[in-house]
């Protein structure tokens, strides 16, 4: 029987899976969630800015720091599952070959607008890519840039004609086609840890809801989106 709703503050990365998920904790727990989907960028500025939640699911970087910081207790950090970056494209486009960094390069540099978001985790580190492959001004000249959210979409407006993200949130976008994850030397795989806040209103139901997620049936519906569980 519940006992009130759960507040949570997630990446953007589990959001699809995470319907199946609740469903399957409403049916076990019945405590309905309050949930702010966000990169962890904005989460984490949020929650500098006085914003509190029962738990939070963010990059393990970022967990480490709010652990240190005191807003997380540290021992009720969980870990939860590891996402690959990958990129896609409109069903009917012909995919380039990105299995070596030098062929994925060339893929990117042949499109007419690579999309990538600037506040989350996957395009911080696409910005620190383009950099080391020294294409980041030819690249930027062209790209198609959003603050928060889905690149995936962008296929769907016609402004870019390839995306970049973590593979969960990519297949988030209905319409569109995944190509492939990265390639080595390219590839860059965030992993997201859980926690629960020292100042949560229910800390014991935050705890069994993260508990919850590493359970078999969670970590199936984590899977089919291209996510693994941490070990």
């Amino acid at each position: 029987m519940s006992n009130g709703t759960l507040r949570l503050f997630s990446v953007l990365a589990i959001r699809a899976p995470f319907a199946a998920v609740e469903q399957a904790w409403l049916r076990s727990h019945g405590d309905p969630l309050t949930i702010d989907w966000k990169p962890t960028s904005v989460i984490e500025k949020n929650i500098a800015d006085g914003a509190t939640a029962d738990a939070v699911i963010v990059t393990k970087e970022a967990m480490d720091r709010l652990i240190d910081q005191g807003v997380v207790a540290a021992d009720s950090r969980v870990e939860l599952v590891d996402s690959p970056l990958g990129l896609a494209m409109l069903p009917d486009a012909v995919a380039p070959d990105i299995s070596s960094v030098a062929s994925f390069t060339r893929a990117l540099l042949a499109a007419k607008s690579v999309a990538y978001s600037l506040g989350g985790a996957s395009g911080i580190y696409f910005q620190a890519l383009l950099k080391q492959l020294r294409i980041e001004e030819a690249i930027n000249a062209r790209a198609t840039t959003i603050a928060e959210g889905f690149t995936a979409a962008q296929l769907l407006e016609g402004t870019a004609d390839i995306a970049v993200q973590q593979i969960s949130e990519l297949l988030m976008v209905k319409g569109i086609k995944v190509i492939g994850p990265l390639p080595p030397g390219a590839q860059k795989v965030l992993s997201f840890s859980g926690g629960v806040f020292n100042r949560a209103a229910r800390p014991e139901a935050a705890a069994a809801l993260l508990n919850f997620l590493r359970e078999k049936e969670a970590m199936q519906a984590f899977a089919d989106y291209g996510l693994t569980a941490r070990n």
